[in-house]
Parts: C-alpha cells; sequence; structure tokens
C-alpha cells in the first residue's frame, strides 16, 4: 500500500511539473508569435525600401548630403554611406560599408561608435514607442548621441592611428533588379526565420523563468548594477536580454511587462533611454572586435553616456514631476 501511495504521488509530481512547464511554454509561444508578427511587419516593409533606395542609388546620394559633416569627425566624404547605412539598416550593414572603402583604424573607431549608438532606427525605434516612449526624443538621442561621441572621439583618439589601413577600397558595381529583389527576398526570409527563432526562444525562457523563479533570482544578482545605472530592478532581466541578442529581439519581453502591467511605463521609458545608446553588447561589438576596433572604446563609452542620460532624465524628472508624461516629454 504504501509503495502504491509513494508511486501515486511521483506521478502526480511528475505530472504537476510537466503542467508548470507546459502552461509557460504554451503562452510564450502564443506572445513570441505576435511579437514576431509585429516586427516583421516593419522589417519586411522597411528593408525592402532601403534595398530600393540602394539600388536606385538615392542611398549614395543621401551620404554625399552628409558628406561635409564628416569633416568635423575627422571622416572623409564617403564615411557618410556607413553611417546612413546603419541608421537605416544594422551594424552588419554597416560593416559592409567599410569593408570597401580604404579606412584607417582611427576613422573605422569613430564610425564604430557612432554606428553603435545610432544603428536600426526605424525599426527599434517603432519598438521603444510601442513600450510608451517619444519616438522622436529616442532619434534625437540617439542620432545626437552618435555625433557627440563621433566628435569626441575625433578629438581624444591619438592622430598616429590614422595610418594604420585595414581596410581596402572597392567600387560598387550595378546589379540588374531582379537580380537585387531576388537577393532581398532571400536575406529576408533568413532574417525573418531568425527573427522567429529568437523570439520565441525569448519568450518561452522568461515565461519558464518566471515559473521556477529564476527572475527572482537574476533581479537580486544584477540589482547593483541597475541601481548604478538608475534603473529600476525590474529591468534586471530585460537588460541581459537586449545586451545578448539585441533590442528588437529583446522587443517581445518589454512590450509584454508594459502591456500586463509588470513594469511600469517610467520604468520601461528609463530602460528605452539606457538602451538607445547602450545595447547588444555582446554581438554588435563582437562585429567591430573582429575587424580591429579595440574593445574599450566601443564598450565603455557607451555604458558611460548611457548612465548620463538616465541619471540626467531622472533629475528632469524630479524637476518636472507635475508636468511629466511618457513618450511626450
Amino acid at each position: 500500500m504504501a509503495s502504491r501511495q509513494g508511486e501515486s504521488a511521483t506521478m502526480k509530481d511528475t505530472s504537476t511539473i510537466f503542467e508548470r512547464i507546459r502552461v509557460p511554454v504554451v503562452k510564450g509561444l502564443s506572445s513570441g508569435v505576435r511579437t514576431a508578427l509585429f516586427l516583421a511587419k516593419i522589417m519586411i516593409p522597411v528593408s525592402l525600401a532601403v534595398a530600393l533606395l540602394k539600388w536606385s542609388g538615392a542611398l549614395a546620394w543621401a551620404a554625399r548630403f552628409m558628406a561635409p559633416a564628416m569633416g568635423i569627425l575627422g571622416l572623409p566624404g564617403e564615411a557618410a554611406l556607413v553611417l546612413v547605412s546603419s541608421m537605416l539598416l544594422n551594424v552588419y550593414s554597416a560593416i559592409a560599408v567599410i569593408e570597401t572603402l580604404p579606412l584607417s583604424m582611427r576613422e573605422i573607431t569613430i564610425l564604430a561608435i557612432m554606428c553603435l549608438s545610432a544603428h536600426n532606427l526605424i525599426i527599434e525605434t517603432a519598438v521603444m514607442k510601442k513600450s510608451g516612449s517619444s519616438a522622436f526624443k529616442m532619434v534625437a538621442i540617439r542620432v545626437g548621441g552618435a555625433f557627440i561621441a563621433g566628435y569626441a572621439f575625433n578629438l581624444l583618439l591619438p592622430a598616429s592611428e590614422a595610418v594604420v589601413t585595414v581596410a581596402a577600397g572597392g567600387g560598387a558595381t550595378a546589379v540588374a533588379f531582379w537580380t537585387m529583389l531576388s537577393g532581398w527576398g532571400v536575406s529576408t526570409v533568413r532574417l525573418i526565420a531568425k527573427i522567429v527563432v529568437l523570439v520565441l526562444a525569448i519568450m518561452i525562457s522568461q515565461r519558464l523563468m518566471e515559473e521556477f523563479h529564476v527572475m527572482d533570482f537574476l533581479s537580486r544578482l544584477t540589482a547593483p548594477i541597475m541601481r548604478v545605472f538608475g534603473l529600476h530592478e525590474s529591468a534586471s532581466f530585460l537588460w541581459i536580454v537586449i545586451n545578448i541578442v539585441g533590442y528588437a529581439y529583446g522587443a517581445a519581453i518589454i512590450i509584454e511587462r508594459v502591456n500586463d502591467g509588470a513594469m511600469k511605463p517610467q520604468e520601461a521609458d528609463l530602460l528605452n533611454h539606457h538602451a538607445s545608446l547602450s545595447h547588444s553588447l555582446l554581438e554588435d561589438t563582437a562585429l567591430f572586435l573582429a575587424i580591429g576596433v579595440p574593445l574599450l572604446w566601443i564598450t565603455v563609452p557607451r555604458l558611460a553616456m548611457a548612465f548620463l542620460l538616465v541619471w540626467f532624465e531622472r533629475f528632469r524628472r524630479q524637476r518636472l514631476r507635475s508636468s511629466f508624461r511618457v513618450g511626450t516629454r
């Protein structure tokens, strides 16, 4: 009898554990699919528009328009194409352009900090707006931060580094329209597949960690870091996610936590302020490390800018508390 009771208890425990796993997985899949569709609706038309602009030569024209400002940053005029590619697309596209230009390591380092501050603006700004921040303010912070950082780097970096050339020049070749379109289609399908897999994995992982109280442990572990950065403890897991897999892929959790009330809009807005200048410390940083950019120059300045921005925003809110509304000020 005791043996049967023991077996029954074991089966019940197993069933309970299975249920505790099943429910978070189902909920994670549901919310993950919704967020993946939200991102896809933005990414597909944006990437197609940019591909058409690049193919038509409009992107190169926009870069030439920005060329005069490049001299102030210690960069050649053609470096504008790197920034335009970064702002409209991502760090991958910026590095692809860098590899076609005869740039020194000093110039690449300046471009690196600028691209890391301002990239993928359309998609990431849509996510920030969805979680309650002002789209105009986020774009202004990122673009302004990029140019301030570039100007500061131009003053700080030793001029002697300018003689070290790391990229070989290469001319652009005309591509047939249908070739361009098919290439865009293949790369977009791969990108969407990556988004779906990552977003689903993130959402399921988050739900499971909440169910088994891993989130509580992570919050306690990173709480001191969050306090230093001026962020709430509830931002701990989100901070880890956006620095490992990037902002767009971590968007699912940010949006869901705000919609569910697990995170106050003011707290999410502060996280967006921080992330606007510093996120994807793992992947994006590794991409520039691979082409020789020093780790120190592309990590510490971003974290420092994010630190100063959040504490300035907190101070501003204290002074203007009566008139503050998330997403408008």
